[in-house]
């Protein structure tokens, strides 16, 4: 096991270094001039070559490329061409935001996507079955950037039930958690519920309900943990959903966390920021999948790390 873990955290660094190299080329790769976004269009040209060479864009790619993996080897993502200061500590102040309304959404998800597929897949066919995938077709078919107005306009600014924007306690988390949520509580929901027909099936089961046990009882008290071992897998593959549909959430609802801070950054063509934030979702995800790793192998003891 401490083999296992000592080289998913080696594996880090190469993934690292290939997602900074990958955002570094596009960003660079992206029409658009930061200097001229600062300026702007009406700028001097002698000012356009100032600020240029003060920000050292005016260096060949590669001296620049090299620069900013130094910077990355030492813990320095730089600083920001628009805000004048460090790319970490912008990070810093905005990624407790995202990670609020990650875990917000996945907590809808969850508790949204268990009960329906445990409904779903007790009784196949029944009328809980179809209402459930009924439900998990709506969710999956509707995008984030369509459920986070409707919710608004409905709740906001018709009802007045729940703030419109911005980021402050539990009401102002609720719209942005549900339409964040859906969408994966609809896929969860699924596999949750073709696990539980699969496990249906099998002998243990069977010889539970011989034995005495109703056909639920039997599911719930043997059959559930083998069939979540699919849905703990799919949870960590589904963060980096998770995290791209944050930043259309982020900006529908003005939630102040990184992906707002990103949209805004490509934006302005800041490249450190960019850089610094697509890093850090990435950080984020390669972290997630090692501990829904662990989880898994806690869920089910037949897992072996070899």
């Amino acid at each position: 096991m401490i083999g296992y873990f000592a080289r998913r955290l080696a594996a880090i660094v190469p993934v690292a270094i290939g997602v900074a190299t990958l955002t570094f080329l596009i960003i660079h790769i992206v029409p658009g001039d930061p200097v001229t976004a600062m300026l702007g269009e009406s700028a001097a040209p002698a000012d356009i070559v100032g600020m240029r060479h003060r920000l050292g864009l005016d260096r060949p790619i590669l001296v620049q490329y090299g620069a900013f993996l130094k910077g990355l080897a030492e813990g320095d993502l730089g600083q920001s061409i628009v805000y004048r200061r460090p790319v970490s500590r912008i990070i810093a102040e905005r990624y407790p935001a995202t990670l609020e309304l990650a875990a917000a959404g996945m907590l809808v998800a969850l508790v949204v996507a268990l009960p329906l597929g445990f409904i779903a897949g007790s009784r196949p066919g029944g009328a809980g079955d179809i209402a459930s995938m009924g439900f998990a077709i709506a969710g999956i078919s509707i995008p984030h950037i369509y459920l986070g107005p409707l919710l608004m306009i409905l709740f906001s600014l018709d009802l007045r039930w729940l703030p419109l924007t911005g980021r402050g306690g539990l009401a102002h988390l609720l719209l942005p958690a549900i339409t964040l949520g859906t969408a994966l509580a609809a896929i969860l929901a699924r596999m949750l519920r073709q696990s539980l027909v699969a496990v249906r099936e099998s002998d243990y089961i069977r010889t539970a309900v011989s034995k005495g046990l109703t056909a639920r009882a039997a599911l719930i008290r043997h059959g559930l943990r083998n069939s979540l071992t699919s849905v703990v897998t799919l949870v960590g593959l589904q963060i980096g959903g998770l995290l791209s549909g944050a930043l259309i959430t982020e900006v529908i609802f003005s939630w102040p966390g990184i992906g707002r801070l990103l949209i805004s950054a490509i934006g302005l063509r800041d490249y450190p920021l960019v850089e610094g934030c697509v890093l850090a979702f990435a950080m984020t995800y390669v972290v997630v999948n090692l501990l829904t790793d662990v989880v898994y192998g806690l869920i089910d003891p037949r897992v072996r790390y070899a």
